[in-house]
């Protein structure tokens, strides 16, 4: 297959992916606009690794990307844009409860729809219920929290916004909470709850403590409120 018909493939998945210009799913692939114009208009050929991310983020097989063969991008209606996205609930978030883990049985799985955001769509989506009150502020008891993995879409943290933090302890044991982002005026990063309770009201520093450590897991994207 020749530069020009994988570049019109790339086309073609990008647009079925929901991007409307190469210019915002560069920005949404983290790569260099520049970068992903050339692949694009076939002025550079595109390299393995290059094109693995592609398939993957837009959901087609690197075999249809590279020579035609394999699945495409499934094929969009006129409504396709009103349908949700269904998400898989397969945890819990809660302050002060430490576990080995805080995903569920697959009996305990059960999905909720969310809007199907073209910027999110190269994106996995996760979700937790939330238990407690460390959060109850914001987020009731038995809200569902939507999010992105921090490591697959390479974003930065952002002030103001809400994260899913997991801190393990050196007896392996972990916690999982939602905490907002804040810096203080010393320029230190803080992870803050948002309770009324006193229980649940002390800020934790990104870096960690002493005797735990403390993971940035995942961007909360929708917060929903299950019936």
């Amino acid at each position: 297959m020749t530069k020009d018909q994988v570049a019109e493939r790339l086309q073609i998945a990008r647009k079925a992916a929901g991007f409307p210009d190469a210019a915002e799913a560069a920005a949404a692939l983290g790569v260099p606009y520049p970068t992903y114009a050339a692949h694009e208009n076939a002025s550079r050929g595109i390299r393995p690794d290059a094109a693995a991310k592609y398939a993957r983020r837009y959901r087609v097989s690197l075999d249809w990307l590279l020579d035609g063969r394999g699945v495409g991008p499934a094929p969009r209606s006129a409504s396709t844009d009103a349908e949700p996205r269904l998400v898989k609930v397969t945890g819990f978030v809660q302050a002060g409860y430490w576990a080995e883990t805080w995903e569920w049985n697959s009996d305990d799985v059960y999905s909720v729809p969310v809007p199907d955001d073209p910027a999110l769509r190269p994106f996995m989506l996760h979700a937790a219920e939330t238990r407690g009150p460390s959060m109850n502020k914001r987020y009731p008891e038995k809200t569902v929290l939507v999010f992105t993995d921090i490591i697959e879409t390479g974003a930065a943290l952002e002030l103001g916004k809400r994260y899913i933090v997991e801190r393990e302890r050196a007896d392996g044991l972990r916690e999982a909470t939602v905490k907002t982002l804040w810096r203080d005026e010393a320029g230190k990063l803080w992870l803050l709850p948002e309770s009324d309770d006193p229980r649940f009201q002390e800020p934790i520093p990104v870096e960690g403590g002493d005797d735990d450590t403390v993971r940035v897991v995942g961007r909360v994207v929708y917060a929903v409120s299950r019936e």
